[in-house]
């Protein structure tokens, strides 16, 4: 019993202490909360009551300073009610928000309860060396927020930024920027439609269509981030950067412009409006200070022209151009190379295009097709006139294979073979170094003379409409003329013979790697 009515006691006195604790914690939080709404006078010239504004408005004139926490509120005269916490300041308006923050203005409503202040004409925000002007704002000193419905300007240190809305959280140092948004420095100015602008890091976030200009290049999202302290843009949403010749666009996008580095990513689209190239790939990278590029994961080239245009396809592409005049000097393109033109087809695992020259170096593995022959050579050097073929050099192991109008091959084959064409198509051989051919000879109505199985030191051979007319034999030669009957099947095909038609690009479609496809008797030899 007694330790029942001790447990009692004890219980009752803890909740009096209960009661009494959070009894002193309300009184000291309201006494807290009165005290920050209390708004003291400093100082005035003149105080007086004006009965005409009311019993509890008292009138300040001259030099007046109010104070509310740590915040001081100046003003050439003021109206305050001290019930309501209320009051108006007239007349060089200047509120010291904290040690870095300060605000300006010719007039001033001001409620002490929300501590919320409305400021009107020529205002000003200064916050360290940041600057907003504009002619209407609130500012909100619990949530540190200062707002512009319409139309501001901030300046800090070289940028100078407009908007025709916008928010400052001085706390944080960031702006909010809405509607009609223009920043201007000495390197570039930005549009956009949307940008919070961090003065801390001099972050600049953009939530809409933005374009970025400069005296080199235009940069153009929807949705990205801009580092004004190290001049690095990051775009999303689908990104151009371009100048007056060239531009390179992508879903997302990195741009370093200190360094001249651009990262592009995804369904890449890259125009040179002077050479007339169209390059399409999944990621590119880029120097604009070396001048060297590459595009790589599905990449497509096309090389544009009136009449016809060429078509590539290779697993990457690297090319070069002068950094003064912006002019493409190189190009090379790497493994499973294939392209296509009405007029000329090839194939091999590397492309070396020299514009200065307008050589084209084709190694491991090339082929090349023009109308109906097949040209192919451990390595092969094409030079181009006037945009056609002018000369094909292929080396070593060259062979020039074409199909007969009825049956069977003509072949060309040496160790050294230049191959001269008028308007793309084959027009004289000259084969040096164990010079061989195999051709078919046909009466004008296609019956057959016989086969001519030549061989000779070298051999200049001439050809029209696809089939060899003449051949000027030099040093040893050894010719014979079989008939047809005459010839074994193994005589038909001199050794390294193999036809490739299976693999030659039909059309625009078809410049993709394809499988392997294996070689039978009538292919290889």
């Amino acid at each position: 019993m007694l330790d029942l009515q001790f447990e009692n006691s004890t219980m009752n006195r803890c909740r009096f202490y209960t009661v009494i604790f959070f009894l002193l914690l309300s009184i000291s939080m309201f006494a807290q909360k009165n005290n920050k709404t209390v708004i003291h006078i400093e100082h005035a010239r003149e105080a007086s009551y004006d009965e005409k504004l009311g019993k509890d408005i008292q009138r300040l004139i001259g030099d007046v300073v109010l104070r509310q926490d740590s915040s001081y509120f100046y003003s050439d005269s003021a109206y305050l009610n001290e019930k309501t916490k209320y009051f108006d300041g007239f007349g060089n308006v200047h509120i010291e928000v904290n040690d870095s923050v300060n605000i300006y203005s010719d007039l001033l409503k001001y409620n002490g309860d929300t501590r919320f202040a409305e400021l009107f004409d020529n205002v000003r925000l200064q916050d360290d060396s940041t600057v907003l002007t504009t002619n209407y704002m609130t500012y909100d000193r619990i949530k540190h927020l200062a707002v512009y419905p319409n139309r501001g300007t901030i300046v800090r240190n070289d940028k100078k930024l407009v908007s025709k809305k916008g928010y400052y959280r001085d706390d944080i140092k960031e702006f909010y920027f809405r509607k009609d948004v223009v920043v201007t420095t000495p390197k570039y100015k930005m549009v956009t439609d949307t940008l919070v602008y961090n003065t801390n890091d001099e972050m600049m976030y953009f939530f809409g269509p933005t374009t970025i200009y400069n005296e080199d290049n235009t940069l153009i999202g929807n949705y990205g981030w801009y580092d004004a302290r190290g001049d690095i843009a990051f775009l999303d949403k689908r990104a151009t950067l371009k100048n007056l010749e060239q531009s390179i666009t992508s879903d997302s996008m990195y741009y370093d412009k200190k360094h001249g580095f651009v990262k592009a990513m995804s369904d890449i689209v890259m125009h040179d409006t002077t050479y007339k190239i169209i390059i399409e790939g999944q990621y590119a990278e880029g120097w604009e200070k070396l001048g060297k590029a590459f595009v790589t994961d599905s990449l497509n080239v096309i090389y544009y022209q009136q009449k016809d245009s060429l078509y590539l396809h290779a697993d990457t592409l690297f090319f070069y151009y002068d950094t003064v005049a912006k002019k493409a000097k190189r190009m090379q393109a790497y493994y499973n190379v294939r392209f296509y033109r009405k007029d000329i087809q090839g194939k091999c695992d590397s492309l070396d295009y020299m514009v200065f020259d307008s050589t084209v170096k084709m190694r491991r593995h090339p082929v090349l097709w023009s109308s109906g022959s097949q040209l192919t050579g451990d390595s092969i050097n094409i030079v181009i006139k006037n945009k056609a073929i002018d000369s094909v050099l292929m080396y070593p192991n060259a062979f020039i294979i074409q199909q007969d109008t009825i049956k069977g091959y003509n072949q060309i084959k040496g160790r050294v073979i230049t191959a001269y064409f008028k308007k793309n198509d084959l027009d004289h051989v000259y084969n040096d170094g164990n010079a061989e051919t195999i051709y078919w000879l046909r009466e004008e109505d296609g019956s057959m003379i016989g086969i001519n199985l030549s061989q000779s030191v070298s051999m200049d051979i001439k050809i029209e409409d696809n089939k060899i007319i003449r051949i000027k034999y030099l040093q040893k030669t050894t010719e014979t003329l079989y008939p047809e009957e005459q010839v074994k099947e193994d005589q038909l095909y001199l050794k390294g013979f193999e036809w490739l038609e299976k693999i030659r690009p039909k059309d625009k479609n078809d410049i993709y790697p394809l499988k392997t496809v294996p070689s039978d008797n009538n292919n290889l030899h």
